[in-house]
């Protein structure tokens, strides 16, 4: 397992505007226009939070114009998943 990753996944979670963020693109992919409004945050603190969720790999960002486009990484998903399931299963 990659220590430095599996950080990145938990860093991901351990906050409640990027629990939030994650929950709203459960429904699908947002455009950070669509973030701004719901979360009442400024652009500036939005950035941060979606480096933090992208660099750990459970969001995508997609380019469109001026805007970017959100959604949740199933690949990115799926290994914080493993990351969790590895780390809380007792060794016999």
């Amino acid at each position: 397992m990659d220590e430095r990753k599996t950080a990145l996944i938990f860093k991901a979670f351990c906050d409640e505007n990027r629990i939030r963020i994650i929950e709203m693109l459960r429904s699908g992919e947002k455009c950070a226009c669509k973030l701004l409004e719901e979360l009442n945050v400024t652009q500036p603190t939005l950035s941060h939070h979606m480096k933090i969720l992208c660099d750990s790999g459970i969001v995508t960002g997609r380019k469109e114009g001026k805007w970017t486009h959100y959604s949740i990484s199933p690949e990115g998903a799926e290994y914080a998943c493993k990351c969790l399931k590895e780390l809380t299963t007792i060794d016999s």
